[in-house]
């Protein structure tokens, strides 16, 4: 690191406490304001540890990243339209900005990687390109949708809110990767906001015009970095909406109505919104899905073999939907429950480890205390147990069959556990109250002498 992250890092981290501190009372109620601090914290320790360790001593994308945004930095200095050219640029090579171009291997309008890098020269300049702010800014960025993930969660089911805190801010693997400089944390950042923007704007009603605002905005960010994940998030998204509008309709006769209505009209909105969001990326065609999981894969095994040791196998693909169909299952076990303890090779494989462990040992907890069928019928009629768990199913599947090694398998799951955890606490709260209920009505009954 250099001289300036010991300088002014402490001076903007300062600064953002200050603002979290004014803010809380705002976005807080005396139920989650303990959580606001602790977990702005966790954000920004999360985002320092991963800098501290990869641009200081391993190497990765977050070097990358903070290298391409500081040939913008420098040209903003040369020239500031130049520099301003590089940040709006549609990928179009002109004299002003070819020199620059020709030093960033990721340029181009159309480079996933090129995003973030836009993002944090913005953040470079604002912090007079120092790795250690910029990351920081992507930190407090990221948990500003954090935040509004779990207060919607935190609405939706307020009895468990201490455990859902747990679920969206305290997982090593969540806070760890979701907080430093790199895609991972503008993309569960966004995520944050497009739940929130579905429940405020489509379930609640309120802000409607500032909720589309926001939810398009956020769906166009994870779009331009990771369209899989609105692939796999907006039709149970979508089934959620439906499902809490057709229930809140007090006659019968209207709902039994207006429920076929509603879900061509849902149906007709996923499948453009699906298609839409596919055909921005052409490598999610729907006839080119599976070929290009099994391109994904198979780069990557070849990766982890050559850093020795940490790929996994499921099968062979043969590069169709149907042989994706084929490897859902185990992808859903690799991909919630693995790596397991033995197969950890370094202490962040072993925190997700232990993260698996746990979601395991939860998940066979409830389903074994309550009925495997129960608890079905407890998912299938909550809807936004549906959404959490059709959403980490999918979400699971598409990762666990297209990462090919649990290195990069650790970070690509990050968007699925905060709601999968969430749906656990849910479920197990849900069932807990019901059993409570049910034994209350039987004590409640007269009793024949």
């Amino acid at each position: 690191m250099e001289l300036s992250d010991y300088l002014l890092t402490p001076f903007y981290l300062g600064f953002f406490y200050a603002i979290a501190y004014a803010i809380r009372p705002a976005v807080t109620n005396k139920y989650t304001k303990q959580y606001f601090i602790p977990a702005f914290s966790a954000k920004i320790v999360g985002g320092l540890a991963l800098g501290i360790l990869y641009h200081t001593i391993y190497a990765g994308d977050t070097n990358n990243y903070f290298h391409h945004a500081s040939i913008i930095y420098d040209a903003f200095g040369k020239s500031f339209s130049a520099g301003l050219h590089l940040i709006y640029t549609d990928g179009t090579l002109t004299p002003d900005i070819a020199p620059y171009a020709s030093q960033m291997g990721w340029f181009g309008a159309d480079s996933k990687e090129y995003f973030v890098i836009r993002v944090a020269a913005v953040f470079a300049i604002l912090g007079f390109n120092t790795y250690m702010v910029t990351t920081v800014c992507f930190a407090v960025l990221s948990f500003s949708g954090m935040w509004v993930m779990y207060i919607t969660f935190a609405k939706i089911r307020p009895q468990v809110y201490k455990e859902l805190a747990i679920a969206v801010f305290f997982l090593p693997s969540v806070f760890f990767w979701g907080s430093g400089l790199l895609k991972d944390s503008l993309c569960i950042g966004s995520l944050g906001w497009l739940f929130y923007a579905f429940y405020r704007g489509a379930i609640e009603k309120k802000n409607i015009l500032r909720c589309l605002i926001v939810g398009v905005l956020a769906a166009k960010v994870i779009a331009s970095m990771k369209v899989y994940i609105l692939l796999a998030f907006v039709p149970p998204s979508a089934l959620w909406v439906f499902n809490e509008n057709t229930e809140r309709i007090k006659s019968g006769a209207v709902r039994m109505v207006a429920r076929p209505l509603f879900l061509v009209i849902g149906m007709t909105v996923a499948i453009y919104a699906m298609s839409s969001i596919a055909a921005a990326d052409a490598r999610f065609n729907i006839e080119k899905i599976g070929a290009q999981s099994k391109l994904t894969a198979d780069y990557l095994q070849g990766v982890s073999k050559q850093e020795n040791g940490s790929g996994y196998n499921i099968g062979e693909q043969d590069g169709t939907l149907g042989g994706m169909a084929k490897l859902a299952p185990q992808a859903i076990v690799v991909a919630l429950f693995r790596p397991f303890i033995w197969e950890a090779r370094n202490p962040t494989m072993a925190l997700s480890a232990l993260e698996a462990s746990y979601f395991f040992i939860f998940t066979l907890r409830i389903f074994w205390r309550v009925g495997f069928f129960k608890a079905l019928r407890a998912i299938a009629s909550s809807h936004i147990l549906t959404l959490c768990f059709i959403f980490s199913l999918i979400f699971a599947i598409s990762v666990g069959i297209s990462s090919g090694n649990f290195g990069t398998l650790v970070r690509y799951k990050i968007p699925l556990m905060p709601f999968y955890l969430a749906g656990l606490y849910i479920l197990s709260d849900i069932t807990q109250s019901a059993t409570a209920r049910k034994k209350m009505s039987v004590r409640a009954r007269p009793q024949l002498a």
